[in-house]
């Protein structure tokens, strides 16, 4: 992607958990500020530990500090490590997620975040679908209002069911629905659909129609190029067709780069974007 005349449209924040991930998680703020970026966001970046200790939490807000590295958005307790894909319709977390989100809004506030994400949860053998959903809800709703609490909004993500087969939303309607069942539900207005470009892709989605049709819900972008989850220019996605329509639609928000530098170094994986667009407004 040689034309950065639509890239310049955008802000762009690094994600910290896949980007510089051969570095200490502590080592990863000052990174990206190397790199000419002012924001990041994070997975939850504490394994499966969902209640942390107050040093660890002091530390990773020390790594942003003495970076100059704003965190823009955060994912409530996941479980990534394990293979999971959220923990939000998982009945066997509901406490452990319970407990996370006052953790994770705490420490998203002190690090200047605005967009908190609650990743759903993988199908579980043995509860019927229609329960995990009515735990999901209400998983949700408990999130939406720990993220209005601190001016954030509640981000819901599709994923692709390639990578994740048993993650019941694999297409962004499916993610909108539930979107829109969350505001029903709070009255808040603050639930947004994350709209990652590569899942879509991957789940064989027209991006440039579920960018016409449900960008008045978009709370972020998260962008890989396809197949391979390399940066833009690496696989079959025209990303100056694609942010010239984010443009086009509206969408004033960030753009988050979540994908694995093709050679390896995380440093080498930002040729695509000049160096003076890094820097997030």
């Amino acid at each position: 992607m040689n034309d950065v005349t639509a890239a310049a449209k955008h802000s762009y924040t690094v994600n910290l958990s896949i980007l510089f991930s051969e570095l200490p998680l502590l080592e990863r703020p000052a990174a990206a500020a190397a790199a000419g970026f002012t924001a990041a966001e994070l997975w939850w970046p504490f394994g499966t530990e969902h209640t942390p200790a107050a040093a660890e939490l002091d530390a990773l807000r020390k790594a942003f500090g003495d970076a100059g590295v704003r965190l823009t958005g955060l994912n409530f307790l996941d479980d990534l490590a394990k293979g999971a894909r959220g923990t939000v319709s998982v009945p066997a977390e509901k406490e452990r997620f319970r407990a996370n989100v006052p953790v994770a809004a705490a420490l998203a506030e002190s690090l200047g975040a605005t967009a908190l994400n609650a990743l759903y949860g993988n199908r579980v053998e043995g509860v019927t679908a229609a329960e995990q959903d009515d735990l999901a809800l209400e998983n949700l709703v408990l999130a939406a209002r720990a993220a209005d609490s601190i001016g954030a909004v509640l981000l819901i993500e599709a994923l692709n069911r390639p990578e994740s087969p048993d993650y019941p939303l694999v297409s962004a309607a499916a993610a909108v629905e539930v979107v829109d069942r969350v505001n029903a539900a709070t009255g808040l207005g603050n639930a947004r659909f994350l709209c990652d470009l590569y899942h879509l892709a991957r789940n064989g989605e027209d991006l440039a129609a579920v960018i016409d049709t449900h960008a008045d819900r978009f709370g972020h972008v998260q962008i890989a190029d396809t197949p391979g989850r390399n940066e833009p220019g690496t696989g079959d996605l025209d990303f100056e067709d694609l942010f010239a329509r984010l443009t086009a639609a509206g969408y004033t928000g960030r753009i988050g780069l979540e994908y694995r530098p093709a050679n390896g170094v995380s440093a080498d994986g930002f040729g695509w974007l000049p160096r003076e667009l890094r820097a997030a407004s």
